[in-house]
């Protein structure tokens, strides 16, 4: 397909597959003839209410046949789908439509006990997420170019504050061109989305992968097993991406064996060490005929690495494969030289795939992207003869809940707004079922006693539920360095001690 753009990727994918099923959302089924029609209703109102090029549309609510609708129809009024995280609250989601000045954004009907509308003060303008997102009469739409951006999205830093990333309509559809070639995906696939649909993965390797390849969408709002495993046998699902603990929780499921899963063939993972065993289990007791590993960055249009087909199952556990065609991944030293293979250093990449920059925010892409192109990722890595990056550490204290990226900065900043806290540190340390999770270590304010349950009950009315802290230990004294700075990793040795 030589679509360029998400609008023309929308209407070769409707001119190709016409009839197929493009999206199967609960009982509704939607052809990709009929898809391009409702984005090009649900574009023809983003122009009547006055949109204008490069405006922001923000989206926020769980994935849907109205949210794919709502962004592609967003994206093809020559506005900038602004996707907001499903589980923030209203504070976290105002300071993205502030930062970003939104001209409306999208919002989902009350979903489990989230009334998103009723989050955002009168400032904010708001459209419901519902059938009337396309009910508009077709308009002339203008013109979309290659390097217009194509969306913003907002990922946060060390700083605790969001960034907005920005990448263009051409890096979109080539990356994931690529991604799709490499994993294999076909017309007539099934996959399930369970990938929620703000973050990259889920828009990109989900919604743009299956327009490229004349594959059916089937979005699940909320990952529930028993539903999962239901949705694959009656819906013939045959693709599934997903973090380890996706799969590790199909696996442990008791009653896995009554369901029919014989239509798995492909699933793309990451985001986490990914065990050997699980690999093998994955391609044994799910049958899945491929298991791939990649590796990407918001900042990286989603994709840097990636293994292939034909690597065996250790490569595929123990790395997150070789850069994608025409980019380039390196290893450095804190000077910027590429250390020995074999060496731990800073992952770096350069190539189409690296963002146009922060929203905004030149400063902070000037210390993202060097001088000579290179995007600095923050991770710590190692490549072996062969190309192959195995990411070890981070130079920034990130975590990874469950597939989710959880920054330390950010939730510190909540902890320390607590009336008996003084100062807060949170590292990531391991857990069975989620990968990681997030440990507070709070030092208590001067004649005040702290309630580590109650500071959790503080943090989960704040924060969305997988940054909130899963135990929180009070201390006399944070351990910091002679410039002052907290000693993350002494914090983490302790929670890690018997």
């Amino acid at each position: 397909m030589t679509a360029q753009t998400i609008p023309a990727l929308v209407r070769a994918a409707a001119d190709a597959f016409g009839d197929d099923e493009a999206i199967v959302d609960g009982e509704r089924r939607v052809t990709f003839a009929g898809l391009a029609e409702m984005v090009e209703r649900a574009a023809a109102g983003c122009v009547g209410r006055g949109v204008q090029r490069g405006d922001r549309v923000a989206i926020w609510g769980p994935n849907s046949l109205e949210w794919i609708v709502a962004a592609l129809g967003a994206v093809s009024a020559v506005a900038v789908p602004l996707p907001i995280k499903t589980p923030f609250k209203g504070d976290e989601a105002a300071y993205i439509l502030d930062k970003s000045r939104a001209v409306f954004t999208f919002v989902a009907p009350p979903f489990l006990g989230n009334a998103y509308a009723a989050m955002l003060d009168e400032r904010f303008d708001r459209v419901v997420l519902d059938e009337n997102v396309w009910a508009h009469e077709p308009a002339d739409l203008p013109e979309v170019s290659p390097d217009d951006i194509g969306d913003v999205i907002f990922t946060s830093g060390t700083t605790g504050r969001p960034k907005g990333v920005m990448t263009t309509h051409s890096q979109t559809v080539r990356v994931f061109e690529t991604w799709s070639d490499v994993v294999g995906l076909r017309a007539g696939d099934r996959y399930l989305v369970v990938n929620p649909f703000f973050h990259t993965f889920g828009y990109k390797a989900g919604i743009v992968a299956c327009l490229l390849r004349g594959a059916t969408i089937v979005p699940q709002a909320v990952f529930d097993v028993p539903t999962t495993l239901e949705l694959i046998g009656r819906e013939r699902i045959s693709v599934v991406p997903g973090p380890p603990t996706l799969y590790q929780s199909i696996l442990d499921h008791p009653d896995r064996t009554s369901y029919d899963l014989s239509s798995l063939r492909l699933a793309v993972t990451g985001a986490a060490v990914v065990p050997v065993a699980l690999v093998e289990r994955m391609r044994s007791e799910l049958a899945f005929g491929t298991v791939l590993t990649a590796y990407g960055l918001t900042e990286a249009t989603g994709t840097v690495t990636m293994c292939r087909q034909d690597d065996d199952p250790v490569t595929i556990a123990t790395t997150s494969g070789r850069a994608i065609p025409d980019t380039e991944v390196r290893v450095v030293d804190a000077a910027n030289v590429p250390v020995p293979t074999g060496e731990p250093g800073e992952v770096v990449v350069r190539g189409y795939n690296v963002m146009k920059g922060y929203f905004e925010d030149p400063d902070a892409t000037a210390q993202t992207i060097d001088a000579d192109g290179w995007l600095h990722t923050g991770d710590i890595g190692v490549l072996d003869a062969a190309g192959n990056l195995r990411i070890t550490d981070r130079l920034k204290d990130m975590y990874v809940v469950g597939g989710f990226n959880a920054y330390p900065a950010e939730i510190e900043q909540v902890l320390a707004t607590h009336p008996s806290v003084a100062e807060a540190a949170v590292v990531g340390v391991p857990d069975e079922r989620m990968g990681e999770v997030g440990k507070a270590f709070v030092v208590a304010r001067s004649g005040q006693q702290v309630d580590a349950d109650e500071v959790i009950a503080f943090a989960r009315e704040r924060m969305a539920n997988y940054k909130v802290p899963r135990s929180v230990e009070v201390v006399d004294v944070l351990p910091r360095n002679a410039s002052g700075k907290v000693l993350k990793f002494e914090l983490r040795d302790k929670a890690l001690a018997p």
